[in-house]
């Protein structure tokens, strides 16, 4: 697998509209991870693409009226079954932390890479996507050196949930091999 301009060739490509130029020096240090499903709770559909590249007709459902003219994007999708889908150049800043701080450090979007898990925070995620979210965190490294990994519950706290409870870390760690120190501090 190989990598042009920030897209990897593992994932589908599928162009975000939503996203813009990091602020230098661009270092990626973070990855955020969320979820995501739309209608919540309901996957395999094509509704997360169409909101990540502003196709989301708001009325189709109503759980869509709240995103009526939102602006958003992931660098990467991770659907339940595995398949990869990448929206953004990673060597550019997607939409998708929002107000956020990792470490002393706001706006983690600009030196972050995001991936969305398709899920419902609180519920548990495929084995297919811990297998090829491995697989990607290791790409990326390769690829951008060392980073942290948080969710988005983590860098936004009084904002966000996801990916939740149900979300595996102690797995990830462990199938990763990496540092803890990497990772947010297990809840006490």
């Amino acid at each position: 697998m190989s990598w042009v301009d920030g897209w990897w060739s593992g994932a589908r490509a599928i162009v975000s509209p939503n996203f813009g130029p990091r602020p230098a020096p661009a270092e990626v240090s973070l990855v955020v991870l969320h979820s995501i499903s739309l209608p919540p709770g309901t996957y395999g559909g094509d509704a997360v693409e169409q909101l990540f590249t502003n196709r989301l007709d708001p009325d189709a459902h109503p759980a869509f009226a709240e995103l009526r003219g939102l602006q958003v994007s992931a660098h990467f999708f991770l659907r339940r079954d595995g398949r990869l889908q990448q929206f953004v150049s990673c060597d550019q800043r997607a939409w998708h932390a929002g107000v956020s701080r990792w470490r002393g450090r706001d706006n983690c979007n600009d030196y972050s890479i995001g991936i969305e898990l398709e899920g419902l925070e609180g519920d548990r995620f495929e084995a297919a996507q811990y297998e090829r979210l491995v697989t990607l965190l290791r790409v990326l490294q390769k690829r951008y050196g060392r980073f942290d990994v948080a969710g988005h519950e983590h860098v936004a706290p009084a904002r966000k949930r996801d990916p939740g409870p149900g979300f595996d870390w102690a797995g990830l760690i462990g199938r990763l091999g990496w540092r803890a120190d990497r990772f947010p501090a297990p809840p006490t």
